[in-house]
């Protein structure tokens, strides 16, 4: 893809953000045992290791997050675990933490399958108060971790997410009506193993880095209620739409007839080990190595794909940005699709709407906006990236890229331009997209 010296250096810098939060970089950092006093230090924090430790967990990232505690503990040193993971766990080497196979986005039965295997970990080894449990949690960890509320069936949930993922509603949102449908979600699986000690590391997908929101918050205490479930459902029109026993479920919640999630945990500590900023920080020192003069906007961009994309473009058109060479964004955005939406993901649609907006730019620039976890809604594409090139290709193949962006078909048009589509694989880590600017003189 590096077809001139911008794109060349732009890969760079995606690069060098990607890893920076893989999990093998950020766990060696943030965690370390020490052998002689059987003590677990994170983030400046002793944690004394008196009984046997357990390690659970699920997310994007969990199955390499899974194998490097592994080589920074020592496998004698844990006496079971078991995380679920989105990827084959052939592409793992862990020898005590076994890696479960799962589904996601849509949650399947390798999920329930996964997740009640950490359950049963409590009565078959009778977990004390002795015992230490390390949940290890990333991106992603909602659906690969399922484990409906007696009375619902996994297609109850699958329908319900699906409807949620298509509403246009936003990850918090999503997170609010799946944590009132889960034994675990929201603080219910530290519950769960009290009176143990469960301490999660956690790789945030998630803006501002809300604790409740990250994989659903199964370690966290959660504030939400089923009364917002409801509201949430209720404000995207898919009260009716839903299935029936999810409605039933949410009705007893909101007589309080089901227990609320628990809104206070003595037994649960969380730590973020890695976040959307540590990718970005990492871009902005390579762009300096390279010579550019970069900016870091915000890790926290949200909004509807298309708005954001035209507001950005807007800002850097209007000289906002004058000075700087480099911009760098990171965060989610929410595409509102219609009906029949054509094939893409919120990356892919975000680089398709900037195209259109620097039609008209008069100095050599580019765009990518990417995935961390290297899928963009798609599974094998990461996102996309664009410059004067790709609007080049699009005139010369008659492209209508009005029509494409109207049916939000952004995968279809930057496949047919060519060397527009980022591959990158699995990443095994997930912080959010990463968005990158990149001018040949300073914008403006």
């Amino acid at each position: 893809m590096a077809t001139s010296e911008l794109r060349r250096r732009a890969l760079q810098i995606i690069e060098a953000g990607i890893i920076r939060v893989l999990p093998s970089t950020i766990m060696q950092t943030a965690v370390s045992f020490e052998r002689s006093s059987k003590t677990l230090s994170i983030k400046n924090d002793v944690f004394p290791v008196n009984g046997r430790l357990f390690i659970i967990g699920g997310g994007k990232a969990s199955g390499l997050m899974a194998q490097t505690l592994e080589n920074i503990l020592g496998i004698d040193v844990i006496e079971s675990g078991l995380v679920a993971e989105k990827a084959n766990p052939r592409e793992f080497k862990t020898h005590k933490i076994e890696i479960v196979q799962a589904g996601h986005p849509i949650p399947d039965n390798r999920g329930i399958k996964a997740v009640n295997g950490m359950l049963a970990l409590k009565p078959k080894y009778a977990i004390t108060q002795n015992d230490l449990i390390l949940c290890l949690l990333s991106g992603g960890g909602s659906a690969l971790m399922p484990c409906p509320l007696e009375g619902i069936t996994l297609y109850d949930k699958q329908k319900t997410t699906s409807l949620l993922l298509s509403s246009g509603a936003d990850i918090n949102e999503i997170n609010v009506v799946r944590k009132h449908l889960s034994r675990t979600k929201g603080g219910r699986l530290a519950q769960y193993f009290s009176p143990a000690r469960i301490i999660s590391l956690i790789l945030s997908d998630v803006i501002g880095n809300d604790l409740s929101t990250i994989a659903s918050g199964p370690t966290f205490p959660d504030s939400s209620t089923y009364q917002k479930a409801w509201a949430v459902l209720r404000k995207y029109n898919l009260w009716d739409k839903i299935p029936k026993r999810v409605v039933s479920i949410l009705e007893l919640g909101l007589k309080r007839e089901i227990a609320e999630t628990p809104k206070s945990l003595s037994n649960a500590t969380n730590y973020i080990i890695g976040d959307n900023r540590l990718a970005l920080e990492a871009m902005a020192e390579k762009a300096r190595q390279l010579g550019f003069n970069p900016l870091i906007v915000t890790p926290e961009q949200t909004g509807e794909t298309a708005n954001v994309a035209r507001q950005r473009a807007g800002e850097i058109l209007s000289g906002n940005y004058k000075g700087y060479d480099v911009l760098l964004m990171g965060g989610e955005t929410t595409p509102h699709l219609p009906d029949k939406p054509g094939m893409g993901g919120r990356n892919q649609h975000y680089a398709a709407v900037t195209l259109e907006q620097f039609a008209n730019y008069p100095g050599d620039w580019l765009s990518a906006s990417i995935g961390t976890d290297g899928s963009d809604f798609i599974p094998e594409v990461a996102g996309a990236i664009i410059d004067r090139q790709t609007l080049r290709g699009i005139e010369n193949k008659k492209v209508d890229l009005k029509n494409h962006l109207e049916r939000y078909d952004s995968y279809t048009l930057l496949n047919r331009i060519g060397n527009s589509l980022i591959f990158t694989g699995n990443t095994h880590t997930n912080v959010g997209d990463i968005i990158l600017y990149l001018f040949k003189s300073s914008p403006a």
